[in-house]
């Protein structure tokens, strides 16, 4: 009896100890904000909102967008340094953020290695190479004749110093030795105004922004930067047929900060797989001209290295530079 006793207060003492205890949450319990380092409109701001809803709809909580353009992506990228690393605060990283930066810039106020913890790549998406109406080329061979003519009077305009849009046409001047003017804008919107109203003449930028007006006439577009022809975009050849060789590829998905606990990073690569195996996002994304590209977290950070070596060639060769 004495001893049944003793266990009975040693049962009533543990399920009160029990009850005490604060509960844990289970991740997450709240909003999430996903930082993405550009302006609204543009193409990293359009495919990570349809990737964003998605994950609210799996996960329960409302992933909520905040836009902070500006510096190569370096703002919003700080900001997400800076950040708790508790999963409730992560940001779209890409081939500017992760890879280009680091070719560009002598002195990024961030460590890709370091300070930030690659979740899963998301995406990759082409470009296409286009022009004001009024320009007098009808193809790329046209394009590389008439830039040999007039050097320095053709002005192509970019999202930001060390996108692809920047860097690829430094690709292409370098590989047909002809030159081009650079103007660098805060966001792609604000460039394809200027292009359609003649204040530019050329862009090469991502196929959610340019495919649309090209599509719809406001535009010429000369060719794409896949190696091959896009199913998509089948009557626009591919710079590779007029430049051997040439190909510009951008690339994204969610990072977090450094030292994101493994479980979380666990749970959100899983999560983004799965949205990204949904048809609303697979549908939304090649409406868009870009294609669903997961990884893990390893994968995706090999995929950041490969890249920043490729681009700090292209920097060498060209002469690129942040203007």
């Amino acid at each position: 009896m004495c001893c049944y006793r003793i266990r009975l207060v040693n049962l009533v003492f543990g399920m009160l100890a029990a009850l005490s205890l604060p509960a844990v949450a289970e991740y997450p319990d709240k909003p999430i904000r996903l930082i993405v380092p550009s302006a609204p409109g543009g193409s990293p701001d359009v495919l990570m909102r349809a990737l964003a809803q998605q994950l609210s709809l799996q996960m329960g909580v409302p992933f909520v967008i905040d836009n902070k353009p500006g510096g190569s992506y370096v703002i919003g990228t700080t900001d997400l340094v800076r950040s708790p690393a508790d999963g409730y605060t992560l940001a779209y990283g890409n081939v500017v953020s992760l890879a280009t930066n680091r070719a560009l810039i002598s002195n990024v106020p961030y460590d890709v290695d370091k300070d930030l913890t690659l979740i899963s790549n998301a995406l990759k998406v082409v470009n296409l190479m286009i022009v004001n109406n009024n320009l007098p080329v009808k193809n790329v061979s046209e394009l590389i004749a008439y830039a040999k003519k007039n050097p320095g009077k053709i002005a192509f305009a970019s999202d930001g110093n060390g996108t692809t849009a920047h860097l690829g046409v430094e690709l292409f001047k370098s590989m047909t030795q002809t030159y081009m003017l650079h103007v660098p804008y805060r966001a792609a919107t604000a460039a394809m105004t200027d292009l359609i109203g003649g204040n530019i003449q050329l862009m090469m930028v991502n196929t959610p922004v340019s495919g649309p007006q090209a599509q719809a006439g406001r535009v010429r577009a000369l060719g794409i930067s896949s190696a091959q022809r896009s199913p998509t975009y089948p009557d626009v050849p591919a710079i590779a047929d007029s430049v051997p060789g040439f190909e510009v590829v951008a690339w994204g998905g969610l990072i977090g900060p450094a030292n994101l606990p493994k479980d979380i990073v666990v749970r959100l690569n899983t999560e983004v797989r799965k949205a990204l195996a949904s048809a609303a996002v697979r549908d939304r994304f090649k409406a868009l001209g870009a294609e669903t590209d997961p990884s893990s977290p390893e994968e995706f950070r090999e995929l950041a290295r490969r890249e920043t070596l490729k681009w700090e060639k292209v920097v060498k060769v060209s002469g690129a530079k942040i203007d």
